[in-house]
């Protein structure tokens, strides 16, 4: 008999995605296969220094305290890129193949994609929560991109880098994104969807969306935005709220993301799995389950309690405190809004 898949475990539940010298090791283990004597040294560092980062031990920050974007989100993500990349590399004729040195650039920018939450000591003192950034922390990730790569003899990377890296995120319009490189878009889809995939497949995506997005998207002013004086328009009133509107999420982001803008580029991990895609699967049980629960109205059969994995001690209490002080905050007239997920 197969065991249950674990929650802090990939799709596959062979990797435990909340550990990253697991992850290291997973991804070690694809890029050796893949790259065949290509050294893996700088990769390895960029392990320590996520770890390190995210933590709240890498000097100059405080470590992570996005309750949903959190060390285990950005493990996972990484895992599915190295996946896809291998996957791709398998497939590509010779001239398409991105090649170690494109691959490393890509599983390095997968490691800090989600650095913009991280608040800096000095810089971002006037911040209580790094889910604040949340509708511009793709833009500072590029940032810390800038600033790290260099210091890693990956100064040539830096270009790049910094303009993939808003593929998982809505800053920028991604279909004006030019590079010089074909292959250097595809790192950019798939990095993008790595992001898309390891979310929504997470055995507790439903769960963390209710209890955990809902608060970054609140401090983050997603949910609710100060549309004009004595006015504020509503996205999402509740966890609850939000989960109701993630079908049509669904839908809209398989259609226009996954299949469109990143050119379907998922079906690169079938190459690993005889033809069938575990992410997709998890995915598409995710929602199916989601629709039965909003038709049934029975919100108790979503009742799992995930770890967190951040870098702060009281984050979780404090994010709290600061939700209940910012919705405590609102006065005036409430406008609906229809408005979509955004899984940023």
């Amino acid at each position: 008999m197969s065991q249950d898949r674990r929650n802090d475990y990939d799709v596959t539940n062979t990797v435990k995605v909340s550990d990253p010298a697991s992850v290291r090791s997973a991804v070690y283990e694809l890029f050796r296969e893949t790259f065949p004597g290509a050294s893996y040294d700088k990769i390895w560092l960029a392990f320590y220094d996520f770890e390190r980062l995210f933590t709240g031990r890498f000097p100059g920050y405080k470590g992570c305290d996005t309750t949903y974007h959190d060390v285990q989100h950005t493990l996972d993500m990484t895992l599915a890129l190295a996946r896809l990349v291998a996957g791709y590399e398998r497939s590509a004729e010779q001239k398409d193949r991105l090649g170690s040195r494109r691959a490393q650039m890509a599983i390095i920018t997968s490691l800090f994609h989600d650095s913009g939450y991280i608040r800096h000591d000095e810089r971002d003192s006037d911040f209580s929560n790094g889910a604040e950034f949340t509708l511009y922390h793709v833009s500072r990730s590029a940032d810390f991109l800038r600033r790290y790569l260099p210091e890693h003899g990956m100064a040539r990377d830096v270009a790049v880098s910094s303009m993939i890296v808003h593929f998982t995120g809505y800053e920028l319009d991604l279909d004006k994104i030019e590079l010089d490189d074909p292959r250097d878009i595809i790192c950019g889809h798939l990095i993008g969807t790595a992001d898309l995939m390891a979310q929504m497949a997470d055995r507790c995506y439903l769960e963390k969306c209710r209890d955990r997005l809902y608060k970054e998207f609140v401090v983050g002013g997603v949910a609710v935005e100060n549309s004009s004086p004595g006015e504020y328009m509503v996205r999402y009133r509740s966890g609850l709220d939000l989960l109701k509107k993630t079908p049509a999420f669904y839908q809209q982001v398989m259609r226009d993301r996954l299949h469109r803008k990143f050119n379907r580029v998922y079906r690169y991990i079938e190459v690993l799995y005889d033809g069938q895609n575990p992410y997709i699967d998890a995915i598409r049980n995710n929602i199916s389950h989601l629709v039965r629960v909003i038709e049934s109205g029975d919100w108790s059969l979503l009742r799992r309690e995930p770890p967190y994995f951040l870098g702060i001690v009281n984050a979780v209490n404090d994010l709290e405190m600061l939700v209940k002080r910012q919705l405590g905050s609102l006065t005036g007239r409430a406008i609906e809004s229809n408005g979509l997920l955004m899984p940023v």
